[in-house]
Parts: structure tokens; sequence; C-alpha cells
């Protein structure tokens, strides 16, 4: 028997060809999981795609990349969807939720050097180089840390931004994210990666997302099995501690996470758009609780967005305290007014 009840089940995803990469991997694994079920992958362009002249953070649109294929996911044209977990917005349109959250790859940041620079870090790079990045978050961050260098819009994916660097003389170099150059076999293009020191990362950057309807029982229970638990965990504190922030990409907000021994480790930070104001506190939760089966009204609670029924709830609940906690401590402190800030300089 194919297919759910007899039918494939239908994937959607964007056209690009990262996008189609990660969604061929999550595929990959179900078809493993579930050699007897059929998949169809069904590619679609959204907003972000087609826009490719504006900055992500000026088009003001929350889900820039996510919208297209949620819609198709409500006419139950596809049953999941596969997104890089740092396009989804922190509140969810009702009806959907994160599914499963698969094993994170490597979160940092890395630097792409034009062929001129190759050999050379960030801070040898000559007085007035040019760095092309479409986030504001790196930028404040990178401009304070390396004040002798420019930063300028770069949109387009993967493959457009690398061809603009190395076709033309504009850009010095550009910042990636390293897991989305991994995952297209270029890790050989990163000249040098940026640890939490220099740049700290996106929340939910490296990790991917199955997002399904969350009434969807059967095709729920069917990715739950993706789920990696302490990737889940690490996203669950970083979305928390945005949502409380009210953050999305139009502010830069970033985050650090490190689950270790049972505790779970969160660094985050707010800035001003130059990077000359900002707040940046760690906090640390104990997350070892056993998972137990807890069957019931509460089976499908979900925490920003995710619903992770073969993870801890108590660890869930501990995981989303943190974040929610971290993002009060630095609004008791001003994060709020540099926000707002970063939010108007940007709108204007």
């Amino acid at each position: 028997e194919n297919g759910v009840d007899g039918r494939a089940v239908r994937v959607g995803t964007r056209r690009s060809q990262l996008a189609r990469i990660q969604t061929d991997s999550v595929v990959m694994a179900l078809r493993e999981l579930y050699p007897d079920l059929r998949f169809e992958i069904v590619a679609m362009s959204t907003t972000g795609d087609k826009i490719l002249d504006t900055a992500l953070s000026k088009i003001g649109e929350k889900s820039l990349f996510t919208k297209e294929l949620e819609n198709a996911l409500e006419r139950n044209e596809v049953d999941l969807v596969v997104h890089s977990l740092k396009d989804l917005p922190t509140s969810l349109p009702p009806g959907f939720t994160i599914g499963a959250v698969c094993k994170r790859e490597n979160p940092l940041d890395a630097v792409v050097f034009h062929p001129k620079n190759c050999g050379k870090t960030l801070r040898l790079l000559p007085e007035k180089s040019v760095i092309g990045t479409s986030s504001l978050r790196r930028a404040a961050q990178l401009k304070k840390k390396f004040p002798h260098l420019e930063f300028r819009d770069i949109r387009g994916n993967l493959n457009t931004r690398l061809k603009k660097l190395e076709e033309k003389e504009d850009f010095s170099a550009i910042i990636l994210a390293a897991a989305g150059l991994k995952r297209m076999g270029w890790e050989n293009r990163i000249g040098q990666l940026l640890g939490p020191e220099d740049c700290l990362y996106a929340v939910g950057q490296g990790a991917l997302a199955v997002e399904v309807r969350a009434k969807d029982q059967e095709i729920l229970n069917m990715v739950s099995a993706l789920h990696d638990a302490d990737t889940v965990l690490c996203c669950i504190a970083e979305r928390a501690f945005m949502k409380r922030l009210e953050g999305g990409c139009s502010v830069p907000v970033a985050v650090n996470t490190l689950l270790k021994d049972g505790q779970l480790y969160l660094t985050g930070a707010v800035y001003s758009l130059d990077g000359s104001d900002s707040l940046k506190e760690t906090m640390q939760t104990s997350v070892s609780y056993p998972h137990q089966n807890e069957d019931g009204p509460n089976d499908d609670v979900q925490h920003v967005g995710i619903t992770a029924k073969n993870v801890s709830g108590q660890a869930q609940e501990a995981a989303e305290n943190l974040g929610v906690e971290l993002a009060s401590l630095l609004l008791s402190k001003g994060a709020k007014h540099i926000l707002s800030v970063a939010r108007q300089l940007n709108d204007a």
C-alpha cells in the first residue's frame, strides 16, 4: 500500500537549490523510516524568492519565505513543508505546528572571501573593504568588532550571492550561514568561521523544521520521528527568547546555545543597527528530565510553535522558560529602547 491511506505524501519546498537539498535530506530520512510510503516533492516560489532588489529587513513581511508554502499546506495541496527553522516566525499561523526539528548543522556564521583575499581574515582586510550581508544581526555585531570595514546589503540565494562576490569587484567578502554552505557541498569556500566571540548567530540557524497541520495526527506522528531532542531544546529556548523580545528580521537579535551535562546555557543579545549599543547576558537551566509518555489532553502542547511529543515535556518547559527569563532580563535593562530605535531607523 502506497502513501498514507494509499496516496503519496506530498512535501512542499522552496525552489532554490539549497531548499531542495534540505528537503531531499528530510525525505531521504523519512524514506528510511517508512520504506512503504511514497513521497512526492512539490516545489514553489515564495515572496522572498521573487523580491530580490530590496533588503529583507525592509520588506516588512514576517513570513517572506514561508507564506506560499503555508497556503499550500492549508489548502491540503501538500502534507508537510520543509523550512530552514530561522525563516519561521516565532508565532505560526493558527492550525500549523512544527512537527519535527532535525539535528542541527553547525549554526555559526562563515566568511567567504573574494579570491584576491584568499587566506585573509576579516581583521586583516584593508581599511574600507566592503562586506556583503543581508542580515542586520551580522552587520550590527561585525561593525562594532571590525570598525575598519564597511557593510553593504547583498540579496539572492546562495548561488547568486557567491556569483556576485566572484564576478564583481564590489565585495571583499560576504557572510553566510556555515550550515547552508556545508549542505551545498561548499565547505571548502569557508575562509573563516565566526565564533560566538565575534558573532552570535540567528535564532534557529542551522536547524531544519518540518511544518505540518496541527490536527493532522497521522502526518504529525510520522514526522515526529525526525526530532533531535538536543536541537529541539536549544531552539525552543532561542525562539522563546526572540518571541518575548518581539524580534524579527527587522531588528538585530542574536543567540548562542550550549547543552552540556543536562544543563542548557543560553546567551542572548540585542544590538543597535550600528552595533554601538548592545545588551548581552547568559543564563542556564537544567533540562535533565526523564521523558514520560504524557498521554492525555496535553499530548499536543506546543512550545513556541514546536510539537515534540517524544521529548520530555518538563525539559521543553524549562527551555521555554529560560528563553523568556533571559529576554525579560534584557528588557529590564533597556532592550526595548535599543530594539525600537533599531526598528524605527530600519523603517526609515
